[in-house]
């Protein structure tokens, strides 16, 4: 028996804790909207705590937003297919035939080479590289690929520990510069969309991204190499960048065709009006991995595609839809109306703030979904674009999360190199999330309403 409640333990606490939250809420809720919390907070634990596989997760609203009456099948399940996720697709293709014709390793070569072999240079080498490879692959997979890397550069423990911080936390600072960059990145753009508003073209979020990230990446790897900038790195010595062969350069000529097009698509939005739709751009390039002569993929190589994730992207739309369509994301706004009437930017700071360390203990593609549609009832309300540049704060500040383990896949993979003790990444993760609390906030206030 105590073997059974050992087994179920992580799903009898998510129950517990959905069951209170669904009680106290009774106390400022109506019933439908206290269900809702309560079955979000389920979600949300089980997916903390890993009792079921993430993809198991992310289908569970399907059977339980109908059997509790939040919303039914059909609005539920139409959340999976929405165009945004195809986005996505198309880029994870792109994705795999770079892993498969090991471009990515020399892409790290490369961008390790410009950066001296002292501790400071090889902090910043590892941000930078895991930064820019995360705007472009899975922030999950770089992590992994570049943590054992990390790891054998010195056997000093403190370099160890700052080496991999570097890595992570490049790759959460680098997940933010393009669309496919995160999950919650295509969570706001899927939610814009569904809400009839303008979104980001590809190229100009990029654009408007690219001062945050570059910043964070001066800031962030200065701040590792603060302590340990002394620290002896014998050993480490010149790695060779290994020469292109056919198929590499083949695909480096193609998405080089692919970030020229994204740009010009861009500009031509701004300049003439009309752009063609980026999904089916990413989508057919993402397909275009499969032609003979050209691609480099089979279809066996999408067994990789990562399913659960696009699961996760239909869980995260649909908890969005539920918390605007029980009105839960209105009443919340309203009993938070005294934002409303703060200066823009101590709003940005405030929205930020909450959001940055509320991810600390959730998934932020989860509180993404919750966030996005309850800081929209600011936002339709507010002026001259400032209320999609709110929820854009919103967005990135969840992807700014660096104290815990859990915040975000990138903390959670370094911290299985048993190197890291928690107290560090919680100290040095607690400056990081001060500095991009404003650094976002400011530039969003500066700079953001001049660029959109």
């Amino acid at each position: 028996m105590s073997k059974i409640i050992n087994t179920y333990r992580p799903i009898i606490y998510a129950l517990v804790i959905g069951l209170a939250l669904y009680i106290v809420s009774l106390n400022f809720f109506n019933n439908i909207q206290s269900t809702l919390i309560g079955v979000v907070a389920f979600l949300v634990t089980v997916w903390t705590n890993e009792a079921l596989p993430l993809g198991v997760v992310s289908l569970l609203p399907i059977i339980l937003f109908p059997a509790f009456g939040i919303l039914d099948l059909n609005d539920t399940t139409v959340n999976y297919s929405k165009s945004i996720i195809f986005l996505f697709l198309g880029g994870f293709m792109l994705a795999i035939a770079i892993e498969k014709t090991k471009l990515h390793q020399y892409f790290s070569a490369k961008l390790l080479s410009f950066f001296p072999k002292t501790p400071t240079g090889i902090i910043y080498a590892l941000a930078v590289t895991s930064a820019l490879l995360s705007s472009i692959l899975s922030n999950t997979t770089i992590t992994l690929l570049l943590m054992p890397i990390a790891i054998f550069l010195s056997e000093n423990i403190k370099l160890k520990i700052r080496f991999l911080l570097a890595t992570a936390y490049g790759a959460s600072v680098g997940g933010i510069l393009t669309p496919i960059g995160t999950p919650p990145n295509l969570i706001l753009l899927g939610f814009l969309e569904d809400k009839g508003l303008p979104t980001v073209e590809f190229g100009q979020w990029v654009y408007m991204m690219l001062p945050i990230v570059a910043i964070m990446l001066l800031i962030i790897p200065w701040l590792l190499a603060f302590s340990v900038k002394n620290e002896s790195v014998k050993g480490i010595g010149d790695d060779k960048i290994p020469t292109l062969n056919q198929e590499q350069k083949r695909l480096y000529i193609i998405m080089g065709v692919l970030a020229l097009l994204l740009v010009i698509n861009t500009f031509t939005k701004q300049i003439f009006g009309f752009s063609f739709n980026e999904k089916i751009i990413l989508l057919g390039f993402g397909l275009l991995m499969f032609m003979p002569k050209i691609g480099f993929l089979d279809w066996e190589d999408t067994r990789v595609l990562p399913y659960e994730i696009i699961f996760l992207f239909g869980a995260g739309f649909s908890i969005a839809r539920a918390f605007g369509s029980t009105g839960l994301a209105s009443d919340i706004a309203h009993k938070l109306s005294f934002i409303s009437d703060m200066p823009l930017f101590w709003m940005f700071l405030l929205v930020s703030f909450v959001v940055a360390f509320s991810t600390e203990i959730t998934s932020n593609t989860a509180l993404t979904s919750i966030a996005v549609p309850i800081f929209y009832e600011f936002a339709k309300n507010m002026p001259n674009g400032e209320g999609i540049l709110l929820l854009m704060v919103a967005t990135v500040s969840a992807s700014y999360a660096f104290m815990l383990p859990i915040a975000t896949p990138p903390n959670a993979i370094i911290m299985s190199s048993k190197v890291i003790p928690i107290s560090t990444m919680a100290k040095v993760g607690f400056k990081a999330n001060l500095i991009g609390i404003l650094l976002v906030a400011t530039v969003a206030y500066y700079l953001w309403g001049v660029m959109l």
